[in-house]
Formats: structure tokens, C-alpha cells, sequence
């Protein structure tokens, strides 16, 4: 079988060479510095095992952490290639970043590479996390809670690679998707503040009418409605065992099944007599609380279709209200003062407690059924515009995973 990769760059051609890593590099240690010694105010850029795990890059050109410097310590010279030495899992380890800046302190913990001229650092990086280098470097790595991979371990390995006008151009093609999956990124980042701001803006605070941002036309007070008004609470049960998917209510992710959230039902055919019926539409609300649901979470069951939910959540059926607008209302914080008011984190600090008939009697200010639909409308759009840029995100990473596996020998 010829040396080379399934997909190569248009222009290039011919065998990659093959070596063991010593013969084309130097190696290294990092020392001296660990968590403790970064500070803000300090006069050296520092790079610390932990960067590779908790930040990682291929190719790292700018470093923001800083440390005082101390004698005999480790400074790039631009060019080298840092592997940490010390992880949590083989495959975690077996990771590599090229460093481009100099005088930046390389700590404790990193084993440093320095290729001769055949060997582009950037593609030696992206070689060792992704190609057949970062298996073999998995079964290298020693240790049971801790792993470690040593310098030792790295000069064995043998590489593949193309002359350098080639590698430069591997390593340029991925810094390119890597920085076009950055610009999603930051696209998703901006089009979710501006589902925070809306969620703010558009929904009268405590103790207000009207909200701040408003569609033209509108200009009558909501009228305040108590949630009791709007809603009517299941009661059926599914004694007759008609529907067996059980459905769980995340607060990141909504209403779930069971199957799905946790890889295995919880409940079983014999215990789910006593569920609620939860139909297309229902609400849901969890009394487990979590940092981003502080006094639990309310959510629709959006799945389009039947399952049963724990006689442990609240099951409610909306009336007379738009079925979305009552959704992105629970989405935002402003139920969350009357919940603490009226009810506690009862005997279990992982639930909230209240009373179903102090629940119902929570305050909602409701718009005309036109105003509701529009806010509807404007807030699902810019909802389905974050899925659709998480999706696109996604896509390119997993074309990314994909070149990756297909650019390398």
C-alpha cells in the first residue's frame, strides 16, 4: 500500500516519507510552574499542561495567562511543539499544540518538541492529535487516576509526512476551518445575547405593564392573569397502561424521553400506572433545581406526541393563552421571585417546594391573543435561528473530524 493519504490538496502528489520522531526532532522538558504561580499582573506569557485540555488549540499564537519569571526557566524560541505529560485519559494525553510565539514560559508538566526542518510544527501537531500517532501514543500512556506520557515515549513513534510546501498547506487548510468554526461560534454567541436581551426586553419586569421593546400598534397595558386562570392541571392518569414512553423535563434540554436522557428507562411498565398522561402541548414543571433552573423549570411538551410523566412533576394543560408565548415566558426569570416567596427548598436542597395551590395563583401578564402571537413569532424565529447555527456548527466539526481521519497516513 502506497504511503498516502485518502484526500490530499489539489497539486500535490507522490509518497510521504516515513521516520521515527527522534530522527527529525529534539526533545524536552517544561518545569517550575504550576496554577498557582499565574498572575495577571505578571511579566511573561505562560503555558500550563492544563491550557491543553481546558483551551485546547493545534496551532496556540496568542497566550493570555502571565507569571512572574523565575531563573532557569523554560522559554519558547517559537516553533515547538508541547505534548502534556500528566492527564486524566489516554486519549486526552495524546494531544499536541504548536507554540508560534516566543519567549512564552513553557511549565511543568509539558514534554516540548523541537522539529528539524523537515517537519512543519503545526502539522507535527495536528500528526500527533489525529493521525495513527495519537493512537499509538494512547496505549503508551501509563498510570490508573493519572496518566503519563513521557519524552521516551514520544521519539519511538514513527511519522508520516509530505515534503513541507505540503505540510504548510495541510496545516493552513485546517487553521482556515478552524478559524471559520470560530465565526460560527461567535455568531451562535451573538444571536443567543440577543435571545437573552428579547427574553428581557420584551415581557413587562416586576412590577411594570408594558414591556420595553414592543411591536407598533400595541399600546395597551397587560392585563395580569393568575396562572390558575390560564391552565388547568392533569389529572389523568395512565392506569390502563395505554402509553409506556416516560418523558423526563430538562432544563437544558425540555421535555425528553426518558430513553433518551438518561440511555435507559427509570421507570418500568410496572410502576407507571400512577403517571400523568402528558399530551402534545402539556407544561411541565420540575421541582429539581439546578444552577440554570433555580427554582425548576417549566417546559412544553414540544415532541408531538403522548408519554407519562412522575407524579413528582406538575402536569398543566394552557387555556386561553398562546401555547409559545407562555413558553418564552417561563424562559425568562420573572416567576422566579413569586416561587421564592411562596414555597422553599423543602427537606431535599436539590428540590423546590410548593403548594399546587399556591403554584396556580402565580401573577402572569398576558398581552392581546395578536401581541402574544407576534411575540410568539419573532422569539421562535430567533430560537430557530440558534438551532440552525448549531447545527451548522456541528457540521463543520464533524467535516473537520472527517478530514481530519482522511488528510493524515
Amino acid at each position: 500500500m502506497k504511503n498516502i493519504p485518502k484526500i490530499r490538496i489539489k497539486g500535490f502528489e507522490g509518497e510521504w516519507c516515513y521516520s521515527k520522531l527522534e530522527k527529525l526532532s529534539a526533545f524536552s522538558k517544561g518545569q517550575g510552574y504550576s496554577k498557582g504561580n499565574l498572575n495577571p499582573t505578571g511579566n511573561t506569557p505562560i503555558i500550563l499542561y492544563g491550557r491543553m485540555y481546558t483551551n485546547y488549540e493545534p496551532i496556540i499564537t496568542h497566550v493570555d495567562t502571565f507569571a512572574n519569571k523565575k531563573e532557569n526557566s523554560i522559554l519558547s524560541e517559537g516553533d515547538e511543539v508541547i505534548v502534556p505529560a500528566s492527564g486524566e485519559t489516554a486519549e486526552d494525553i495524546s494531544i499536541a499544540s504548536a507554540v508560534v510565539q516566543k519567549e512564552v514560559i513553557l511549565g511543568g508538566d509539558l514534554n516540548i518538541i523541537k522539529p528539524h526542518k523537515e517537519l512543519s510544527p503545526s502539522f507535527l501537531a495536528l500528526s500527533i492529535s489525529n493521525s495513527k500517532i495519537h493512537k499509538e501514543l494512547s496505549t503508551k500512556a501509563q498510570g490508573k487516576s493519572i496518566v503519563h506520557l513521557h519524552n521516551e515515549d514520544l521519539k519511538k513513534v514513527s511519522i508520516s509526512y509530505p515534503n513541507t510546501n505540503e505540510q504548510e498547506a495541510i496545516s493552513t487548510f485546517f487553521q482556515n476551518l478552524d478559524n471559520l468554526i470560530t465565526e460560527q461560534k461567535n455568531k451562535l454567541e451573538n444571536l443567543q445575547k440577543v435571545k437573552k436581551s428579547m427574553l428581557c426586553k420584551m415581557f413587562p419586569k416586576e412590577g411594570q405593564k408594558v414591556p420595553e421593546i414592543r411591536f407598533k400598534g400595541f399600546e395597551k397595558d397587560w392585563e395580569e392573569k393568575k396562572l390558575g386562570e390560564i391552565s388547568s392541571k392533569v389529572v389523568e392518569k395512565n392506569s390502563k397502561l395505554e402509553f409506556s414512553e416516560t418523558f423526563t423535563n430538562s432544563a437544558e434540554m425540555g421535555i425528553i424521553s426518558q430513553q433518551d436522557y438518561f440511555d435507559h428507562d427509570i421507570s418500568n411498565i410496572n410502576n407507571i400506572g400512577n403517571y400523568y398522561v402528558t399530551r402534545p402541548n402539556n407544561f411541565v414543571y420540575n421541582p429539581r433545581i439546578s444552577t440554570s433552573a433555580p427554582v425548576g423549570p417549566i417546559k412544553r411538551n414540544k415532541l408531538g406526541r403522548i408519554g407519562v410523566m412522575s407524579p413528582l412533576y406538575y402536569v398543566f394543560k394552557a387555556e386561553g393563552i398562546d401555547y409559545t408565548f407562555l413558553e418564552k415566558y417561563f424562559e425568562t426569570n420573572l416567576w422566579h421571585n413569586f416561587m421564592k416567596i411562596n414555597g422553599d427548598s423543602g427537606a431535599r436542597s436539590d428540590r423546590f417546594s410548593i403548594k399546587d395551590s399556591i403554584f396556580t395563583k402565580m401573577p402572569i401578564l398576558t398581552p392581546s391573543p395578536e401581541e402574544q402571537a407576534l411575540i410568539s413569532f419573532f422569539i421562535e424565529s430567533i430560537y430557530q435561528g440558534i438551532y440552525l447555527q448549531q447545527k451548522k456548527i456541528e457540521q463543520l466539526q464533524h467535516l473537520k473530524l472527517s478530514l481530519l481521519s482522511k488528510m493524515f497516513v
